[in-house]
This record gives C-alpha cells, structure tokens and sequence, in this order.
C-alpha cells in the first residue's frame, strides 16, 4: 500500500470545525496510534480517508491517488468502524463469506481459527454478541480481510484485560507475519502503547503531534517530589501538565534537556513519561501547534 497524504485537509459543519486544516503523511507498513478526546476529530478524520464522507476543503491521498469515489483504490483499506455496519440478522459465519466477496484476499481459514481461539460461535447471529464479542467479531473480520491498510477505531470495546490484551498481541502477531499499515484510534493509550511505531495526536480538529513513539517520549519527562522543590525545579521551564496530592508534586515537561544536577540537589526525581499521560498533558495544554 501506498503513502498516505492529507493535504490542508478541513471539515466544516456550519460554524463547527471538526477537521481544521490537517497536513500528514502516513507512510506504509508502520502502526499509527490516532489518539484525540471525544470529539476531536478523529473519527472524522477516519470517515474521509474511507471516502464515507468529503473534506470541505483539501485533498487526501494514497499512493497520488484520491480516495474519491475510486473503489479500486478504497478496496485495499478495510476500516473498522467503532459502530457495527454488519446485518445483524446474519450469521457470523455468513459474515466471513459475505467479506470475502469485497475484499478478495480475504482469509476464510483464518478468520475461523481465530474465532475457535477466541471462542467466537460463528453461527450465532450479529445481534446475539454480546458488546465484548462483536468487538472480538469485527477485529477478526479485519485481520482477515488482508487489506493492505486497517483502520481499527475502538478496537476493544466491552472486552476484559485478558481478551484485550490477546487481541492486541493478535494484531501485531498479524502484522509482524504480513507488514501493513495500522491506524489504530483508541482510548486506552497505555495499553497499546508497546505496539505504536507513531502516533497522530489530534486536539479540537488540529493536529498537534505527529512522531514516533519513542521521540515523543524522549522529548518530555516528568519531575516528582515536595511541591516547592518541583516548583523551584521547574522555573522557567516548559510545564505542560502538573499533579498535585497534598505536598507531592509531579509535572510534565516538554523539553529533552534534563537537569539532573539540579534534580539531585533538590532531591526531586526524573522519570520517563507514560504515553498516555503525556498525551493527557498534551491535550490539556494551552496555545497554538506543538508538532
């Protein structure tokens, strides 16, 4: 599968900017984390690359290609959207059949061994899953479909931590066996975190972070201690996030210089950041672009 390009890309609902001129580039056999809180556009984002719905403005593209209304090209993404688009009169296994007349390198075979591992009854009708088992239904019908790229948005809603995290290990062990591109929208950061290569960081429709994991993290680190030695390390530094519990302090900041001498006099610790809070910090932070 080609590069992915979003060029200026905006979406407009009357006074509402849902999407605000986003540029990014997503290239090929890499697994993207599209994080954002409710609302910030990043289902939107995912309904005009699948060509659901049109940009107002600006063009997205695969390969130099647009995704609008070129099915041969879109035949190549499979996009698993949060709500469920499948009959629910039919069967699962009807399902598997049904896919496999879309996408032609669809894997019949896996697709079943997947649902005996995860203990999916295909002949149970889609309405009769309970929320965690059509989570577990549409994953596999997207590790199955072979699409060179797949767009998985909430992946595991109504799951468990054991099934979560079989299914997170389900999808890199795809992934690792067939290289693809992997979009992954998802509210549980930390969990998926040891799996993103990059990750797309979208706040009230702009796009705020695009790097690699490892850079970002690099990027930041978090000072913890007695409230008025952080506050005293912190001086004229770039806080992007603070907690407070009683007299400890902890504080985020986004600089990739560490002042561990000061550290030590102060008698306050340097520690790596957890995606997740890092993120938080990130939406939370006030002003204009950080990328």
């Amino acid at each position: 599968m080609g590069t992915i390009n979003f060029r200026n890309v905006s979406k407009v609902y009357g006074k509402n900017r849902a999407v605000d001129n986003i540029d990014a580039t997503i290239y090929p056999n890499k697994i993207y984390g599209l994080l954002g809180r409710n609302g910030a556009g990043k289902t939107t984002m995912l309904n005009m690359l699948t060509n659901k719905i049109f940009p107002t403005t600006g063009t997205i593209k695969i390969n130099g290609e647009s995704v609008s209304e070129n099915q041969e090209l879109l035949s190549k993404v499979f996009y698993m959207m949060e709500k469920n688009i499948y009959p629910e009169a039919m069967k699962v296994k009807e399902v598997f059949k049904w896919t496999s007349k879309f996408y032609p390198n669809f894997e019949l075979d896996y697709a079943n061994n997947l649902a005996d591992k995860f203990e999916l009854n295909i002949d149970k009708k889609v309405k009769e899953l309970s929320t965690g088992y059509t989570s577990i239904f549409k994953v596999i019908v997207a590790l199955a479909s072979n699409a060179e790229t797949i767009i998985f948005d909430e992946p595991v809603l109504g799951l468990d931590a054991y099934h979560r995290d079989m299914l997170y290990k389900e999808i890199l062990s795809n992934y690792i066996k067939k290289p693809k591109t992997m979009i992954i929208s998802t509210h549980l950061i930390e969990e998926v975190a040891d799996i993103l290569e990059e990750v797309i960081i979208i706040k009230n429709g702009k796009l705020i972070k695009h790097q690699a994991v490892e850079e970002l993290l690099k990027s930041a680190y978090t000072v913890s201690g007695k409230a008025e030695k952080v506050d005293q390390f912190a001086n004229n530094k770039k806080i992007i996030g603070e907690e407070t519990l009683g007299n400890f302090k902890a504080i985020t900041i986004m600089e990739s210089y560490k002042d561990e001498a000061l550290a030590k006099k102060l008698d306050v610790e340097i520690s790596k950041p957890e995606l997740q809070k890092l993120f938080i910090s990130l939406s939370r932070s006030k002003g204009g672009s950080l990328k």
